[in-house]
């Protein structure tokens, strides 16, 4: 299964509280931390509302 490597860049104050949720749940802790996850539908759901804060890199 195709990886991908998510990489907090930008930080959450003055976020909305949904996308600080979203992100939490993606496993980030704070900027420049980098999480690899599966390519999921849910993943890239996730990733598409809070994609302004973080880089994706897809892994083979």
């Amino acid at each position: 299964m195709a990886k991908l490597k998510i990489t907090q860049r930008r930080g959450l104050i003055k976020k909305p509280v949904r996308q600080r949720k979203i992100v939490r749940a993606l496993g980030l802790r704070g900027r420049h931390d980098s999480v690899v996850l599966d390519d999921t539908p849910q993943i890239r759901g996730m990733v598409q509302r809070v994609l302004h804060l973080v880089t994706v890199e897809e892994l083979d």
